[in-house]
Parts: structure tokens; C-alpha cells; sequence
């Protein structure tokens, strides 16, 4: 009897410390919308190309217009980036800023500098607002 009091105190005690460590966690997240916690760097996850799942502006959605012209935008570990699409293509510099909350991106042609607000930063998908003036352009970007 004594044996199953001391196994049902242990399972007690670790059950609270998950419940602790998991709480911590969430509490540590960078991002809005995750991840709580990645093995890759977050380098390593905005270097990709990514293709639009969904856009808008000012919380109108446009992402057919993103879509029909296979809009993607790449970035690689060295800090460029690049977009194509049937309306052209242009390239520049990423960098993180603000604790890696931020991305700033600059000398793309015929663009100011922008700064994205990461709302999301997993392998496959990245999630990004920035401001046009009074304009919320928000992408949703998956991995192509």
C-alpha cells in the first residue's frame, strides 16, 4: 500500500511539473501565432521560397490577384531576398531587427524600405504584416 502511495505521489508531482514547463513555454513565445518551440533557427525558417496562401489589405482579401500571377518571394540565409511573378521581379536585403520579431527588407527596386511584423515563422509556413502608409497588407506564405 505504501508502494502505490509513493507512485501515485511521483505521478502527482510530474504531472505538475509538465504543467509548469508547458505554461513557461507558452509564455516564451515570440511570435503571435507560434511556434511555441523549434528545433530550426529562425535563419534557417524564413530562408525559403514561399508561395501566398492568402492576402489582405486592410482585411479585404485579395489573394486571387497574389495566386493568378504565382507571386513568390525567397530569402536565403545570406540575407537576400528576391520576389517574381507574371508583373515582374526584383530583388533586395533582409535582415531581422527588434529580437528578431521584425524583418526589415530594402533595396528592392522601385520599393521603400519595409518593415514585416512576423506573426507566424514555422518551416512551412510564414506569416507577415507590414504597413503601407495607413494600409494593413498582411500575407499568409506557405512553403512552395
Amino acid at each position: 500500500m505504501n508502494f502505490n502511495s509513493s507512485q501515485n505521489m511521483k505521478t502527482k508531482q510530474l504531472f505538475a511539473l509538465c504543467i509548469v514547463v508547458v505554461m513557461s513555454l507558452s509564455n516564451c513565445k515570440k511570435y503571435e501565432e507560434g511556434p511555441i518551440l523549434s528545433l530550426r533557427t529562425k535563419t534557417a525558417r524564413v530562408a525559403n521560397t514561399w508561395k501566398v496562401a492568402s492576402y489582405t489589405s486592410n482585411g479585404t482579401d485579395y489573394t486571387s490577384l497574389f495566386t493568378n500571377a504565382n507571386y513568390t518571394e525567397t530569402y536565403d540565409k545570406d540575407g537576400n531576398y528576391s520576389y517574381t511573378s507574371s508583373w515582374g521581379s526584383g530583388a533586395g536585403k533582409w535582415e531581422f531587427q527588434s529580437d528578431k520579431k521584425e524583418i526589415k527588407r530594402s533595396g528592392v527596386a522601385g520599393q521603400s524600405t519595409e518593415t514585416l511584423v512576423i506573426l507566424k515563422l514555422k518551416e512551412k509556413e510564414f506569416w507577415y504584416y507590414y504597413m503601407d502608409g495607413k494600409d494593413k497588407e498582411e500575407f499568409h506564405l506557405e512553403q512552395k
